[in-house]
């Protein structure tokens, strides 16, 4: 690897091996965590989050209410941090996401979720994180040292640590397959060329939409494009981008749709290509549009499980982006690595 690829280029292709770590080593938290949840008997779900993984909490959100028909509710840490207001949570799952599980807002609240009847759970890189100390079971990532600024391994991971504990307390057979098949899969999302829609992206604001789980990846692409190429980058649903954003759409508008096989993927072509039929230079990770461009995407045999592949090959794409625009995508101005809030 030379000497001038970016420590992000790097991350993105540990993606695999990262995600091949945590299903080797991580069967035992698992099983804990899949047990804690099933003795807590949830009536619903609480996520608490920041940044990328909020992102990674929203598709965790959706995979609990389309597989476990549990709701989930994501609940601002400022709750108890600045308004020391304590939740009643009995009957519930706390499922708090960091990777460095050291924000102090972060870790407040799942305290005072625990102290109110929770079951808690932590999804974090960092065992030895005051995250860890307050949750009643943990899920390491085994991602290894993230250091680049933007998360990418670590997003991943937690995609999947969450995604294997919902499979888990369902006993899916097979979700668990597919998650297990993974790895090689992420090899080849990681080397996709996606540079035809980057070529689109030259500066002016753009969109990514979803619908259902890819509307969660569609957020953290948007951030992402935010965080490293200093544009602005606007996730919606596709049942809602037609209702008012649209009115900014003018020719050649960029817009990345994700979309997976599963329900909402005729929709969601149809949505893409409404777009296009504006003007807009719609790229989407499905084959079922017509005025829309199709993104090359590895497809992973199970409905929920392809917008992890989706993600990872976007990623590829908005490092290029970023490195092109003369940005360093490891240390995007004004960030930095653990963002510590109250």
């Amino acid at each position: 690897m030379s000497e001038t690829t970016s420590k992000m280029r790097q991350e993105i292709l540990e993606i695999p091996a990262a995600v091949d770590r945590l299903l080797s080593q991580g069967a035992p938290d698992i099983l804990n965590a899949a047990q804690v949840f099933r003795e807590a008997d949830p009536r619903f779900l609480i996520t608490v989050a920041r940044g990328s993984s909020d992102h990674a909490c929203s598709y965790i959100k959706y995979a609990s209410e389309l597989l476990l028909n549990l709701p989930v509710a994501s609940v601002g840490p400022s709750v108890s941090s600045i308004y020391g207001v304590e939740l009643q949570a009995k009957g519930a799952v706390c499922l708090s996401v960091s990777q460095s599980g050291q924000s102090p807002d972060i870790v407040d609240l799942a305290r005072s979720l625990g102290r109110s009847g929770a079951a808690t759970v932590a999804i974090t890189n960092d065992t030895s994180s005051r995250l860890a100390e307050v949750a009643g079971a943990v899920l390491p990532l085994h991602a290894g040292p993230e250091l680049s600024v933007a998360a990418t391994k670590t997003f991943v991971t937690s995609l999947v640590a969450g995604l294997w504990l919902l499979a888990e307390v369902k006993r899916d057979a097979d979700l668990l397959k597919a998650i297990h098949a993974l790895p090689p899969l992420l090899e080849k999302a990681a080397h996709c060329d996606w540079s035809a829609a980057a070529d689109t992206i030259t500066g002016r604001s753009l969109f990514t939409l979803g619908r259902g789980p890819s509307f969660a990846i569609s957020g953290e692409a948007a951030l992402k494009i935010k965080e490293t190429c200093q544009i602005h980058a606007e996730s919606y649903s596709v049942a809602e981008v037609l209702h008012g954003p649209v009115s900014i759409v003018e020719e050649g508008f960029p817009a990345i749709v994700f979309a997976a096989s599963d329900a909402a993927e005729q929709a969601t072509a149809e949505a893409a290509d409404a777009l296009a039929g504006k003007g807009a230079a719609v790229f989407a990770t499905t084959d079922k549009v017509t005025q829309a461009s199709p993104l090359p995407v590895v497809k992973t045999g199970h409905w929920i499980t392809d917008p992890i592949t989706a993600i990872t090959a976007f990623y590829g794409m908005v490092e290029s982006v970023a490195s092109a625009r003369g940005i360093d995508p490891d240390v995007p101005r004004h960030l930095k690595k653990v963002t510590e809030t109250v």
